[in-house]
């Protein structure tokens, strides 16, 4: 059976001003929280890291942790 890109993960090259689909999906994980992110609300990730947030309050936590 195909699987369908909405279906699975997307994998993702975190950039500074955006990202290139490495691997088709529709979603990714947030490293923090763990829940999906579909790439349409895709809006805060970490280049250095190369890990994606579902939200800036969680970015933010991922970033005083690390420190």
């Amino acid at each position: 059976m195909l699987m369908n890109s909405n279906d699975r993960a997307a994998m993702l090259f975190y950039q500074p001003n955006g990202f290139r689909v490495l691997s088709p999906g529709h979603y990714v994980i947030c490293a923090v929280s763990g829940e999906q992110v579909v790439l349409e609300a895709l809006r805060y990730w970490s280049v250095e890291r190369q890990e994606a947030y579902a939200s800036a309050a969680l970015a933010t936590r991922r970033l005083l942790d690390q420190a």
